[in-house]
């Protein structure tokens, strides 16, 4: 492949899931569709932040926001194919992640 052509394309997937708190959002998705309580009682962030990374996602192709009319309103989160795609790269980075990163403190490897 044309490495002109890679390098923005890889660029742009790092700037995508490598936001804060972004790979969490989709590992918790990859679990199966969830409304937006359930993901926040989850998850070690504010509502705030989590709003913003569905949307951003949601615009990304990445995470499908469903919307059932109903009293009161119900919104669903899932991932699109697109979004399930990133499952191997998610858990190959989880075990790479307890091979070769430490955390402070813990000077014994898994």
């Amino acid at each position: 492949m044309d490495p002109s052509l890679l390098c923005p394309r890889f660029e742009k997937s790092v700037d995508v899931i490598s936001k804060r708190w972004t790979i969490l959002v989709i590992y918790q998705l990859l679990s199966g569709t969830q409304r937006f309580c359930a993901m926040e009682a989850a998850l070690p962030i504010s509502g705030r932040v989590l709003s913003e990374r569905l949307k951003g996602l949601e615009r990304e192709g990445i995470v499908k926001r469903e919307v059932f009319p109903e009293t009161p309103v119900r919104i669903e989160y899932s991932l699109t194919d697109k979004g399930r795609a990133l499952e191997p790269v998610i858990v190959e980075l989880g075990k790479w992640s307890q091979d070769w990163i430490e955390i402070e403190g813990n000077t014994t490897n898994p």
